[in-house]
């Protein structure tokens, strides 16, 4: 069981026992701090290991798959502050967009493990009585957080600032193979327009011309189907482990769109 509060783009979340890994995706800057229990990423280079009193900074558009589970028989307790676009031109003219031209010093962007820093302790102690759902914090309060969160960055390393001031939209990045290495990921085609630096009409539009004859939807949907039809073959999976992880979320829809393609019911695969 989980529960997770949004209080102005600061989430709390509490995790109440040990649960699967789970894909995380920040279309934002984000700060994520455990405040109990125990937070594991793995970026698909190392893994990293966060601990009750640790920080971690998730650059937006960043793929990684997260574990938030007990530790030392306390369970998962955290606060994720995320950065929007609005919020950061909103720090930008504020602080003088001049003092960081585009080709100011840029902090390698990537999955962080923050020092603990009097900065982010003090940040994060005064928000910890909202872990009570039933204490509210004022709208303007909590936006006065994500400009401590900002500041508490700055004081670590000031090269975030230029980097999290990028505004230009993510770069163009190839359809298919983007779609080859993710599609049994649960992604939307919005969100997968998205990861590619489209809007949702241009992905259209440029996928047509990679694959003239089909669609972005039925081509996840056949991809999808025919990974798990392998699953089912190989044997070993029980039924709800292969549709989940090859992106469906419906048992019906899967059943039905399985039959379609095969013939068959999943139930019925030899």
């Amino acid at each position: 069981m989980k529960m997770i509060f949004n209080y102005n783009d600061i989430f709390y979340s509490f995790i109440y026992d040990d649960l699967g890994d789970c894909i995380h995706r920040s279309r934002e800057y984000a700060l994520n701090y455990v405040y109990s229990g125990e937070m594991i990423l793995d970026n698909g280079e190392e893994t990293i290991h966060v601990l009750p009193g640790e920080c971690v900074f998730i650059p937006r558009d960043h793929r990684i798959t997260l574990q938030k589970k007990t530790y030392q028989g306390e369970r998962y307790c955290g606060i994720f502050m995320m950065f929007t676009r609005e919020f950061l031109k909103e720090m930008y003219a504020r602080m003088g967009g001049k003092k960081f031209p585009a080709n100011a010093s840029k902090l390698p962007l990537g999955v962080l493990k923050l020092p603990q820093t009097v900065e982010l302790a003090s940040l994060f102690a005064s928000m910890t009585p909202y872990f009570d759902p039933e204490v509210k914090p004022r709208e303007e309060f909590m936006r006065l957080k994500l400009q401590e969160g900002f500041m508490a960055l700055l004081a670590i390393d000031d090269r975030f600032a230029p980097a999290m001031f990028d505004f230009n939209e993510p770069w163009k990045i190839d359809i298919l193979d983007f779609m080859e290495r993710n599609y049994m990921c649960e992604l939307s085609i919005e969100e997968i327009a998205h990861y590619t630096g489209r809007s949702l009409a241009t992905f259209k539009r440029d996928f047509k011309k990679a694959l003239p004859g089909t669609t972005p939807e039925k081509w996840l949907i056949t991809k999808r189907l025919d990974a798990a039809y392998e699953m089912i073959r190989r044997g070993g999976m029980k039924m709800v482990d292969v549709y989940t992880s090859v992106g469906f979320r419906n048992p019906s829809h899967f059943s039905t769109a399985f039959k379609r393609r095969f013939g068959v019911r999943p139930s019925e695969v030899a």
